[in-house]
């Protein structure tokens, strides 16, 4: 259809409805929201004959697939988007918001892909996918020791950049370096310096941010609350975060890596067990964690290994008798250790040599391409050695083969920020916090459905263990299991609590209570968006 009125009387009318409801639209496609974006401004020429693609553009498939980090999601079954737009600043951003809300559209916003259950890019909702892929600046003041980042960039572009500039600056941020920075601390972030700094948001003293109204917002026109929510409160819900302004902090100039790999032939079930009790109450400068995973013997069976893989600030002299003294049971030798640059480290936690080049921090190859199925749990009682017994053998199961539980200790600054500070909630009490992974390598809906039943599996199993009332979650590892929105955007308090408090416990209600100021209309939105309260009624 024609995108402005034929004459003067249907122009009349079209301009009354859109000034009595923004949200009374007609049933455009994805060929109206181009031509409103065309329309909108004379500076949005480029945008759409560069950085529009719909499906019938030769660039659409690879631009979606490009950044699908989890193929479970990239078969023709997936509901792709309308459009893709990827704009160069923010400034193209409110005309985007605009035009998606006078067509009818969703929008969802991507920066790096890692969205556990794929809502970044897929829908059963047509949508507008904005990908920040190409707002990637990082803007460095040295005196001021903060970066600004924008939310396209990854945490490796940002490792990168942050070492080129210093050897004693670092951000507090996770170690899987093609995450896109924007999700990342929109869920709250964390990597190896967890126990020392706390979570990347808390390291977060400005944001940008466009809302449903079109307006770009720093922290002073946002207001406190608002920009208290979208540092954990989760992406998607608040509005398209276009960067973040990052206090960055400092580390020695040395630091020590070790990595000790331990087999059920090694004593690893007592080891495991013991390592609840050491972890989290080790000096906050000594992070020690563990991923579990099935490994092939020698002799071609399959055995359980724990990898205990540790970042300390400062020398191995210094680290060595700690350990000793602390957990000698792990039996650490020098040999098993390293000396290092946060950058090295960061490399480490990313799967790389810490002698490799720099330059692996700047790829967005993801590190695997197998397919996945994630959960998250929170641990605040030892497990007992009959526990992880039964674990074990779940691992014997033939789903199992590539199953991977990555244990990270809580404890140091975890314990001492209040679980009010920021939307992420899970602080003093929790010894550590498990990522559940499953990968496999089998084609095919009926593989992937066997999968992710086993993993439900393993979830349920671990039920008695775990955290209750709620069993806690992590929003960065997003699971659609424990809940889930309705499509038509009416959910209501109760059954998005379903999920909301397993994610942000009492912290919950006041990211809804922002929302609904924020976003009264839940024009962003998605399938775990906070919901407004305009459909309290409905309880």
């Amino acid at each position: 259809m024609n995108y402005f009125p034929n004459n003067i009387s249907s122009l009349l009318i079209t301009l009354l409805v859109i000034s009595l409801s923004p949200l009374l639209v007609y049933p455009h496609s994805h060929e109206d929201f181009v031509a409103c974006l065309s329309h909108r401004s004379a500076a949005n020429q480029d945008l759409v004959s560069t950085n529009v693609y719909t499906p019938i553009n030769s660039s659409y498939t690879p631009t979606l697939q490009f950044s699908i980090r989890n193929p479970r999601f990239r078969s023709s079954a997936t509901a792709n988007p309308q459009v893709i737009v990827t704009p160069v600043n923010e400034s193209q951003i409110p005309d985007i918001v605009h035009c998606a809300k006078y067509t009818g559209l969703q929008i969802r916003t991507r920066s790096g892909g890692h969205d556990y259950e794929g809502v970044s890019y897929q829908s059963p909702i047509p949508f507008v996918m904005v990908d920040l892929i190409k707002m990637r600046e990082i803007v460095i003041d040295r005196e001021e020791e903060t970066a600004w980042v924008q939310a396209g960039a990854t945490l490796g572009e940002l490792y990168y950049r942050i070492s080129q500039t210093s050897r004693t600056l670092a951000f507090p941020a996770g170690g899987c370096f093609t995450v896109g920075v924007g999700g990342h601390i929109s869920g709250g972030g964390y990597g190896a310096l967890i126990r020392k700094f706390g979570i990347a948001a808390e390291h977060v003293v400005d944001a940008r941010i466009i809302d449903v109204n079109g307006r770009i917002l720093d922290r002073k026109s946002m207001g406190e609350e608002l920009f208290w929510a979208i540092r954990g409160g989760g992406g998607g819900s608040f509005g398209i975060v276009s960067a973040w302004k990052m206090q960055l902090v400092r580390v020695p100039e040395t630091l020590t890596l070790f990595t000790v790999n331990r087999t059920l032939e090694q004593n690893l079930t007592q080891l495991v067990h013991r390592w609840q009790y050491v972890a989290p109450n080790l000096p906050n400068d000594l992070f020690v964690a563990m991923v579990i995973r099935n490994v092939n013997t020698t002799g071609g069976n399959r055995t359980v290994q724990a990898t205990f893989i540790s970042l300390f600030l400062g020398g191995v002299d210094n680290l060595l008798p700690l350990l000793a003294e602390r957990f000698p049971e792990l039996g650490v030798r020098r040999e098993d250790c390293t000396e290092v640059t946060w950058v090295q480290a960061a490399m480490v936690f990313g799967n790389r040599m810490p002698n490799a080049s720099t330059e692996v921090l700047r790829t967005r190859a993801p590190y695997t391409n197998n397919p996945f199925k994630a959960k998250s749990d929170y641990i605040q009682e030892p497990i007992p050695v009959h526990g992880f017994e039964g674990l074990w053998k779940l691992f014997g199961e033939k789903e199992a083969k590539f199953v991977e539980l990555n244990w990270a200790p809580y404890g140091g600054r975890m314990w001492e920020v209040p679980a009010n500070a920021l939307p992420f909630p899970h602080r003093r009490g929790n010894l550590y916090k498990i990522l559940h992974l499953l990968y496999w390598d089998e084609p095919g809906r009926e593989a992937s459905e066997r999968h992710v039943n086993w993993m439900r599996k393993m979830y349920a199993y671990l039920e008695p263990f775990v955290s209750k009332n709620p069993r806690g979650a992590y929003i960065n590892y997003r699971d659609l299991d424990i809940g889930v929105n309705n499509n038509e955007g009416n959910t209501s308090y109760a059954q998005a609590s379903e999920w909301g408090l397993k994610y942000f416990k009492t912290n919950f209600k006041r990211l809804v209570r922002i929302k609904t100021m924020a976003d009264p209309t839940n024009f962003f939105r998605h399938e775990q968006s906070i919901p407004t309260l305009r459909w309290k009624k409905n309880h």
